[in-house]
């Protein structure tokens, strides 16, 4: 289960050597999923977008959080039940094809449900927000503060989320990840008896696994740096850690434990006066881990992050420029 941001590109471009380890998981018989939390497109305009980069995708292989909130709201309401929208042409589709009604008229809706839609009018989120504060239920497809654009991170669908659960009172159902309808709507459509959540970041991708019961693999080539990685709280800690997706062909051994201090494949990693120093030689993968291990044992007895101003990470092969 792939996020994508981050994980297969960064800034609309695929990150060096995804493609070809994607198809080496295809050929090993492990079936793919492409997990969005990004409700305006439709499953098939992902698809066509990851083909453009060069990744092998069809519509079947991408699950986003518009398909999410759409089931939770045909297991709620039913099939043919009438609900207002508001987002873009992904939410719309996925609601369709789970037999929901879309409407403009919200004295006909059973339920309101957002998503990212960049042409959504102030007038129609006055009125949605004034049902919900009535009592209607809402569904918010994710609560994502940010989305990337060309120019930049802009404010993303979590802060109308925001905006209206405050001025309602009211916290909505969320379907998109780390909340679990996104997460069980992947194992449902796409299927696999092990599931794995591969991302890079933890707030979402990782906090997700934990919230569904299952593995996931933190790769550094996204949000996710050396300050918020010895930061996590056992909620954000994912199973495996790894540079790059090269990770999904490797072992991963556990560092050897011995008070603060934590050792594997010649790194050496130890906390003294909450400051992590790393000494020796080895894999980065491997710097990863003992980094994390000696970190996440000193927050959990002292309760503070560890300082790693003085630490430099190793590069990985096809990550220059990245921390």
């Amino acid at each position: 289960m792939f996020d994508l941001d981050g994980v297969v590109y960064v800034s609309g471009r695929a990150i060096d050597g995804v493609a070809e380890r994607l198809d080496r998981v295809r050929e090993a018989g492990v079936h793919l999923a492409f997990v969005t939390n990004n409700a305006s497109r439709t499953p098939e305009k992902v698809a066509a977008n990851l083909n453009k980069l060069g990744v092998s995708a069809t519509a079947d292989d991408v699950v986003t959080s518009a398909q999410a909130a759409a089931r939770v709201l045909r297991d709620r309401f039913g099939d043919g039940a009438t609900v207002m929208l508001l987002g873009g042409a992904g939410l719309e589709s996925a609601l369709a094809a789970e037999g929901l009604v879309v409407t403009a008229q919200p004295d006909d809706a059973v339920a309101v449900v957002s998503g990212y839609g960049p042409d959504v009018l102030w007038k129609d989120i006055m009125r949605a927000a004034t049902l919900i504060r009535d009592g209607m239920p809402y569904v918010a497809s994710n609560t994502d503060l940010t989305i990337p654009t060309d120019y930049g991170l802009a404010p993303g669908h979590g802060v109308l989320v925001r905006t209206i659960s405050e001025f309602a009172g009211v916290e909505p159902i969320v379907a998109g990840k780390p909340a679990r309808p996104l997460m069980d709507e992947t194992i449902r459509r796409v299927g696999g008896d092990r599931p794995l959540m591969v991302g890079d970041r933890l707030d979402t991708d990782i906090e997700g696994a934990h919230e569904v019961g299952i593995d996931s693999l933190l790769v550094m080539t996204g949000v996710t740096h050396l300050a918020e990685l010895v930061s996590a709280t056992p909620d954000l800690r994912p199973t495996y850690i790894s540079p790059d997706l090269e990770g999904l062909f490797e072992a991963h051994p556990v560092p050897e434990q011995d008070g603060s201090r934590a050792s594997l494949g010649g790194w050496h990693a130890e906390v003294r006066d909450q400051t992590l120093t790393v000494d020796g030689s080895g894999s980065p993968a491997d710097w990863w881990r003992v980094v994390a291990s000696a970190s996440w044992s000193a927050l959990d007895t002292s309760g503070s992050a560890v300082d790693v101003s003085g630490l430099e990470p190793p590069v990985a092969a096809g990550q220059a420029g990245r921390r």
